[in-house]
């Protein structure tokens, strides 16, 4: 009976192969080249014994004869050498147009998998998948490759000329051979498993990694130095002992079937001399079939010794094709419905969701809001806050009831016409790798200069932005290294205001920004929220006082609900939340 792992093997081979299979042009004329290189060279130890023969002893040398067959030799070796070269740059450049399509399909699958996954699993190790694991897949590819392609010839054209020169010592090498291939598969299955281990590994120390760089700061400021090199010296220990072993599992093949081979070789020459004495072999047919003994068995050697390589490709492949098989967030409900006119009217109806199912947190929720309202969210950490947006914005699935937009179920609506439809200012701002221009304009395929520079103006980032060297066209370090967080923030509320959404979602958008600051930022807030349906989630109740309604939110359900000065008079939890922050 197969195991599940067996299976798991097939069909990471055949999806694979899948991928190899998209060079076929290639590939084929590798193996053309490959023929033809390799052919020649397997003329050359036949030519060569005839050379032996040539030379009976002194004096008795047919040098006319001996100089045309080393010539020939020559010519022989170089051509095979410039075919083989041949060979190795397209059997490399179908490796690389493999890698680069299976990148490509892991890089779009990203953009088409739920918020739960990135949630679920550390970043450093998705990036291993697309860097460590598909580099790997590429050398063992390439290899694979060039070895196989190789081998095939030899050992065929091998066979046939040691056939031809003794059939009998021949047989004795193929009864060997098998020997080899035992060994090497006994090898081989048992380092697999210490291969996918060791990818595995090499994913949770990149995320940890990640980790740790990023909060680089923070880690310094609680002391925290020797504790984080303690933890990764324990993963990287763990790392470095799953690599002993599959090296050291995959390194046994090579001098297992090397020391077979030996004895095979040393059988032959002894057989090859008992005949010699005979009469029924030539000191040249010695020579030659020594030769194509060791050439026959060589492939094989070569083989064994890229296995490491290969059993890590396969490893890393189960990887990237678990990435792949990943369920993307799609568009389940049809048919669609447009929202090409929308006005901004929200209703939450009976919402129920959980992000764990033994843990219940939105429970029977209703909500109406109007087109045009400005709702204000507030409570304690916990409650459901950005939940209930990242409900909206159907990052995540409810796990009942209904969301309405003009009357018509979000499940019913694509979800990037959705998403168009909202403007979403988050409390971590995120840019991107280029200009000042091209950040704001991110989220508009065609946007005048004259449309950024007004955005920015309206969000008071025009001032600092032409103090920046090149002005609009400043270029923007790897994660806004070069700004500070609160104009990072300034540049990601202009990225929304230029995409001018019927709906806003403003998610703890001034937490980076100083006082003074905000006080202008609200200003920017009130015209751009003006007619349109907004959401904004605010820890500083003094930036809501102006909403028109507040909810106020308690284990996922709303306790108390109405204007600013209203919810003070009832002196309820949102009285306690209020003066908890001015009780001077």
């Amino acid at each position: 009976m197969r195991s599940k792992k067996d299976d798991r093997k097939k069909t990471t081979g055949k999806r694979l192969w899948v991928y190899i299979g998209k060079s076929k042009k290639l590939l084929l004329t590798a193996f053309l080249f490959s023929v033809i290189g390799n052919t020649m060279g397997v003329f050359t130890p036949l030519l060569m014994g005839k050379a032996i023969d040539k030379i009976a002893g002194a004096g008795k040398v047919d040098f006319p004869a001996l100089r045309t067959l080393l010539l020939l030799m020559l010519l022989l070796y170089l051509v095979s050498s410039l075919f083989q070269w041949f060979m190795s740059v397209l059997s490399n450049k179908a490796s690389n147009n493999t890698v680069r399509e299976l990148r490509g399909d892991a890089f779009c699958k990203l953009n088409k998998l739920p918020v739960s996954y990135f949630d679920r699993h550390p970043h450093g190790d998705i990036i291993s998948r697309l860097t460590n694991d598909i580099d790997s897949i590429s050398d063992g590819i390439f290899q694979g490759i060039t070895q196989i392609m190789s081998s095939v010839v030899i050992i065929t054209g091998s066979f046939v000329f040691m056939m031809i020169i003794s059939p009998l010592i021949t047989l004795g090498v193929i009864l060997v051979t098998p020997l080899c291939f035992f060994l090497a598969s006994f090898i081989a299955k048992h380092s697999r498993r210490m291969f996918r281990m060791q990818s595995s590994l090499t994913g949770e120390l990149n995320g940890y990694a990640e980790e740790i760089i990023e909060n680089q700061k923070l880690v310094m400021a609680f002391g925290y130095e020797e504790k984080v090199a303690a933890h990764f010296k324990e993963q990287n220990e763990k790392l470095y002992r799953a690599g002993q072993k599959a090296q050291w599992y995959s390194s046994l093949t090579n001098p297992t079937t090397r020391l077979v081979n030996n004895i095979a070789y040393v059988l032959v020459t002894v057989a090859g001399g008992i005949l010699s004495l005979a009469g029924r072999l030539s000191v040249g047919n010695i020579a030659s079939f020594l030769t194509y003994s060791n050439q026959f068995a060589k492939p094989i050697n070569e083989i064994t010794a890229v296995a490491s390589q290969i059993q890590a490709a396969f490893a890393s492949a189960e990887r990237v094709f678990a990435l792949l098989d990943e369920e993307e967030e799609l568009d389940r409900a049809e048919p669609f419905e447009e929202l090409a006119e929308c006005q901004g009217n929200v209703e939450f109806c009976n919402v129920y969701f959980s992000y764990k199912k033994e843990l219940p947190l939105i429970e029977n929720f209703n909500l109406k809001v109007k087109k045009g309202s400005t709702i204000a969210i507030v409570g304690p950490t916990g409650s459901g806050k950005t939940t209930l947006v990242n409900l909206l914005m159907r990052f995540y699935e409810l796990d009942g009831g209904h969301i309405l937009i003009d009357d018509k179920d979000i499940l019913h609506v694509r979800k990037d016409e959705l998403r168009k439809s909202i403007g979403m200012v988050l409390q971590e701002s995120w840019l991107i790798s280029g200009t000042v221009a091209e950040n704001i304009a991110y989220g508009r395929k065609e946007v005048s200069r004259e449309e950024i520079v007004n955005a920015a103006k309206a969000v008071k980032a025009h001032g600092f932005i032409m103090r920046l060297r090149d002005g609009y066209d400043t270029i923007i370090e790897e994660d806004g290294r070069n700004l500070s967080q609160g104009q990072k923030q300034l540049l990601t509320i202009a990225r929304v205001l230029i995409m001018d959404p019927p709906m806003l979602i403003l998610d703890e958008a001034t937490s980076s920004i100083d006082t003074r600051t905000e006080i202008k930022i609200q200003e920017a807030f009130l015209k751009m929220m003006k007619g349109r349906t907004s959401f904004v989630i605010a820890h500083r109740l003094s930036t809501i006082k102006e909403a028109d309604t507040i909810l106020v939110l308690k284990n996922g359900n709303i306790v108390e609900q109405g204007d600013h000065k209203e919810l003070l008079r009832k002196k309820g939890f949102y009285y306690t939340l209020y003066h908890s922050q001015f009780s001077s």
